[in-house]
């Protein structure tokens, strides 16, 4: 079976064990996925299985996702993601929910970093900035000189500095499962996941186990 789900984060919570000890607990409303469509490497040169989540209003979607979804006769689904699947063991239709994963198994996360704008240097990479004395009072948090006076004379692309922070699709790996709950559609992690509440989140099973 096929393990992947897409879900919705929730929010943070903590969970205790036997000894007492708090631990901080992601939960995610996963599934239930349907099975969209088989990616076969003789047809489509890899293999893979794209699942659908979340049910929407029809008028939400364009003409082609309906017409994709409606050939196999599946619900409106709003969002539709591939998990790469050597052995799937799945067909078109088929529902996979949270009970795919046990509780103790490691998962890889991806989800969308929270955007914060245009930052400067200080805050997007921790650089430390100039001095608070001798005489300088507009400087502090300014990234400083960066050119060189003789050749080649000028900044290379690529240098760390300013500029758009977050909103980058980032995977967060081997995270611990601590809840499955089946009848709700919930999953908890140990730690931390990318994005808001209310954010879309794939989780798979972890690469580095």
């Amino acid at each position: 079976m096929l393990k992947g789900l897409i879900g919705k984060k929730i929010g943070m919570t903590q969970v205790f064990d036997e000894a007492g000890v708090a631990y901080p607990v992601t939960l995610i409303e996963a599934g239930p996925c349907y099975v969209t469509q088989v990616r076969e490497p003789s047809r489509d040169g890899y293999a893979a299985v794209q699942l659908g989540f979340s049910e929407a209003n029809p008028k939400r979607l364009t003409g082609g996702q309906l017409g994709h979804l409606k050939a196999n006769e599946l619900p409106p689904l709003r969002f539709l993601r591939e998990f790469r699947a050597k052995s799937a063991e799945v067909v078109v239709g088929d529902q996979i929910k949270v009970d795919v994963f046990a509780v103790g198994e490691r998962v890889d996360v991806v989800g969308t970093s929270k955007g914060k704008g245009f930052a400067g240097g200080v805050k997007r990479y921790g650089f430390r900035g100039g001095p608070k004395t001798h005489g300088q009072s507009d400087r502090t948090r300014a990234p400083g000189s960066r050119g060189s006076g003789t050749t080649p004379g000028r900044v290379y692309k690529g240098a760390r500095g300013a500029g758009h922070m977050g909103n980058d699709r980032v995977t967060v790996q081997s995270l611990k499962v601590v809840l499955v709950d089946a009848e709700r559609n919930l999953i908890g992690l140990h730690g931390a996941v990318p994005g808001p509440k209310g954010g879309l989140i794939m989780i798979k099973e972890a690469r580095k186990q």
